[in-house]
């Protein structure tokens, strides 16, 4: 502009220039960078997991009233994703981040040109997320729990050694997770070296996890392993409850079974997969394309034994779980 131009004069052009830009980017003048969250879970289940996304935003250099975070929360209740997507989806954000595979699911139906960031999943090649884990090739990028499927095998281990005489040991399913057949084959995989049977059972809703129990007791089930999903999530108290009173030896995949009595579990360090998920939105927010940000695995996994529950269940927990424990619970 010619330095002469009078100051009022440079003020009417600079507003004008700001109207000409398109409206999401004026948004982001006004407020900062925009983004929503599809919680799987519950406000209280994923409280924990919001924090140390946010954290992770913090350490890049995001403070709080940098980004505006809208949330929506599904609750376990699967059935409730496709219009939360689509409600997400009308929020108009830069990104979306979720979790499970039936929100990630539920968000590629949704948009096909707003970038998603999973904050840990099963299988996103085999389920259709991404075309491959070395190039997504679409707007979905993130984290995997693709290792997921070893773990069922490295759960029954657990189970085994704490258990030796068990030789019917059950695994919970989520009817409708996609992820279902490879983790069902992977434990039935691992179970033939052992002479174990295993005995696969499924609830729809939370409200169908006191007859899954039924069912297990009158299968004499020796134990249960309860994998990572929305739907166990958020039934979770319940969960132990059930196990609990029924005398049944299970382990999870994430520490907050443990912490609320449950005998153990063994998984991802869930909420470093949610500190890792925002490098990638940073990485979007700078300009990269999730087509071109590979799918990355867990590093960290972490085993956690509840000592005051084996003793309620007559069990001694043998000293090879107990050195291999990275928490023991007392």
């Amino acid at each position: 502009m010619n330095p002469g131009t009078p100051p009022t004069r440079r003020l009417v052009l600079a507003a004008a220039g700001a109207l000409l830009l398109p409206r999401t980017a004026r948004a982001q003048m006004a407020k900062g960078r925009h983004i929503a969250i599809l919680f799987p879970g519950s406000p209280a289940s994923s409280k924990v997991r919001l924090g140390t996304f946010r954290q992770g935003l913090r350490v890049l250099g995001y403070g709080d009233d940098d980004i505006e975070i809208e949330i929506r929360y599904g609750d376990g209740k699967a059935e409730r994703f496709p219009d939360l997507a689509a409600e997400v989806v009308r929020l108009d954000p830069e990104v979306i981040v979720t979790g499970s595979n039936q929100a990630i699911r539920a968000a590629k139906h949704a948009t096909a040109t707003i970038p998603i960031v999973i904050a840990g999943s099963g299988d996103p090649v085999a389920t259709g997320f991404v075309a491959s884990l070395a190039r997504p090739g679409g707007n979905i990028t993130g984290l995997s729990n693709l290792v997921s499927y070893e773990i069922a095998g490295k759960s029954l281990e657990l189970l085994k050694t704490m258990i030796p005489a068990a030789r019917r040991i059950a695994i919970l399913l989520s009817s409708g997770n996609p992820g279902n057949a490879a983790q069902l084959q992977a434990l039935r995989q691992a179970a033939q070296t052992s002479r174990t049977e295993v005995l696969s059972v499924e609830a729809r809703t939370p409200a169908e996890i006191d007859g899954v129990f039924a069912t297990l007791a009158s299968e004499h089930a020796a134990a249960i392993i309860v994998p990572g999903d929305p739907i166990f999530q958020a039934a979770k108290s319940r969960i132990v409850e059930l196990a609990a009173s029924h005398r049944l030896p299970a382990i999870y995949r994430w520490r907050d079974f443990v912490a609320i009595g449950g005998l153990m579990s063994y998984g991802p360090d869930l909420n470093d997969l949610w500190r890792r998920a925002a490098t990638y939105v940073d990485k979007i927010l700078k300009g990269a394309k999730p087509a071109d940000l590979p799918i990355e695995q867990p590093t960290k996994f972490e085993l956690v034994v509840n000592l005051k529950t084996a003793k309620a269940l007559g069990l001694t927990i043998p000293p090879a779980i107990l050195a291999e424990a990275d928490e023991v619970i007392e």
